[in-house]
């Protein structure tokens, strides 16, 4: 299949491309070796967290609300 454009496609060529991307999302993931505590110990290190005073998210919702 060398079309670049979905217009392009017969049918038969959509359905090989639609199950082609279907099989690749459903092949599983890679395996983490990682520990529980490892997976953990990299989400705090990742986490944001907003500085002091920021406004929450229940006020930006509101501020959108009454704007």
């Amino acid at each position: 299949m060398n079309t670049e454009r979905v217009a392009d496609m017969t049918i038969d060529d959509l359905k090989a491309f639609v199950t082609q991307v279907v099989d690749e999302k459903l092949q599983p993931a890679p395996k983490d070796d990682r520990t529980l505590e490892e997976v953990l110990a990299s989400m705090d290190r990742i986490r944001w967290t907003p500085p002091p005073g920021s406004r929450t998210t229940l006020e930006m919702i509101q501020e959108d609300r009454n704007a």
